[in-house]
């Protein structure tokens, strides 16, 4: 049975699952999900993601959703063919490192992101509502002073966990490349301010297997 991915084409984790699946070169289905039309909604779909959200992933029978948990499955599960997006959980100074810098990512972008996201893009452009310039103006700048703990970290080392790349740095595409390139702000890339913090961004977001991905599927 094929490896099959259950969303919308241009959901943010949705893309995030399928760069994951590119990184680990696993062969799989896109199955679109209508947003637009409720099919998330439907008691059908209720039975695999009882949350009504997307996505989800049915692989031979095995179905799980949540962005963060399917990725960690897909780079476990085919580990050996494609890069190491986490440390051998033998090593425990690593691992820790690693689990921190997931826990950057979760408390100190995702939710500040996604509202820049919703007040810079999507109300104007996908709901028809106006945005709230004052919300809009509080976020950037709370997500400005937290790559400011961002900024210390990657003076030290190339990436969040350590020297190479792992699932926390990746993580940050979905919505920061929405932010940078759709919302047109500058926080990931002023090399001026952050100049550590650009080079980290200009890295991950040149990614290939990102690139193959990120403007739909």
């Amino acid at each position: 049975m094929v490896f099959k991915l259950f969303g919308s084409p241009l959901s943010r984790p949705t893309l995030r699952v399928a760069h994951i699946l590119k990184e680990m070169q696993v062969p799989s289905e896109f199955v679109a999900i209508e947003v637009s039309a409720k099919e998330h909604k439907t008691a059908e779909y209720l039975k695999k993601q009882p949350f009504g959200q997307v996505p989800y992933i049915d692989d031979d029978g095995f179905v799980l959703f949540e962005t963060r948990a399917i990725c960690k499955y897909i780079a476990t599960k085919w580990r050996g063919q494609g890069p190491a997006l986490f440390p051998d959980p033998s090593d425990l100074k690593a691992t820790a490192l690693f689990d921190q810098a997931l826990s950057i990512e979760y408390s100190n972008f995702d939710n500040t992101a996604i509202n820049i996201a919703l007040e810079k893009v999507y109300k104007p452009k996908y709901l028809d509502k106006p945005t709230d310039e004052a919300l809009l103006v509080e976020q950037v700048r709370k997500l400005e002073e937290k790559l400011d703990g961002y900024e210390a970290i990657l003076s030290k080392q190339k990436y969040l966990a350590g020297e190479y790349v792992t699932l926390a740095d990746l993580y940050h595409l979905s919505f920061g490349s929405f932010i940078t390139e759709e919302g047109g702000l500058t926080l990931l890339t002023n090399e001026a301010k952050h100049p550590n913090v650009s080079r980290w961004w200009k890295d991950i977001s040149s990614r290939p297997a990102w690139l193959a991905v990120k403007g739909g599927l």
